[in-house]
């Protein structure tokens, strides 16, 4: 069952780019959270989803939130994609599709897995999703709409 609007976010704790363990309660009461889950490091629709929340960064911050980016690619994948292309948000390793799972993300044509953005609010609640595999830059802009308004 996929998460919605108004459903409180699974909580994880997964690794990041730099090895470190990052969970969602640690951004709890502090600060909203875009969760974006991609298919694949460095490949053209994540590059370009990936450089498109990289180049609105400021304006995320600005806003008060955190970005964070999943898709079950190694440590070592993250930190290099992160490298290449001076990813200034967190990357997380959802090897087993653990919170992919938890959240219901679909997979596309049943084998790539799916492109969905959830922004969450500081007490945790889903205030926005949006699901779409080809429109990668229209996340960006979607969720930084929201995060803008959540004041």
């Amino acid at each position: 069952m996929a998460i919605q609007v108004g459903d409180r976010a699974p909580d994880f704790s997964l690794p990041t780019q730099t090895g470190e363990t990052i969970t969602l309660s640690q951004f709890a009461g502090k600060q909203p959270v875009v969760l974006y889950f991609y298919p694949k490091d460095d490949t053209p629709g994540c590059t370009i989803e990936a450089c498109a929340f990289r180049d609105s960064y400021e304006a995320f911050q600005g806003a008060g939130a955190a970005v964070i980016g999943v898709s079950s690619d190694s440590v070592d994948s993250h930190k290099t994609f992160a490298e290449k292309y001076s990813l200034p948000f967190t990357l997380v390793s959802d090897r087993d599709g653990a919170l992919r799972k938890a959240y219901g993300v679909p997979n596309t044509l049943f084998v790539v897995p799916g492109r969905v953005t959830y922004v969450i609010d500081k007490a945790g609640i889903v205030r926005h999703q949006f699901n779409d595999l080809l429109n990668a830059k229209g996340h960006v802009t979607e969720a930084l709409k929201i995060v803008q308004g959540l004041g």
